[in-house]
């Protein structure tokens, strides 16, 4: 079973995957072979800048978070 990091690009009116020579190789993939592919997308943080209100300053929250390091 082998792992790995991929962009998706568009193919048409699709979304496609590839899936490195090596992995092929190794996995001894054909055309026309039924591949099991597990989807999760990696989420970017900067999506949720900005999402959450507080009342507090961003050095006030940086200060709190440090609380107990010392």
């Amino acid at each position: 079973m082998a792992e790995l990091d991929s962009i998706a690009r568009k193919w048409g009116d699709s979304v496609a995957v590839i899936i490195p020579k090596e992995i092929v190789a190794e996995e001894n993939i054909q055309p026309k072979d039924r591949v099991h592919l597990i989807i999760q997308k990696e989420h970017d943080l900067r999506d949720l800048f900005g999402k959450f209100k507080t009342k507090k300053t961003p050095q006030q929250l940086k200060n709190e978070s440090r609380t107990g390091w010392e």
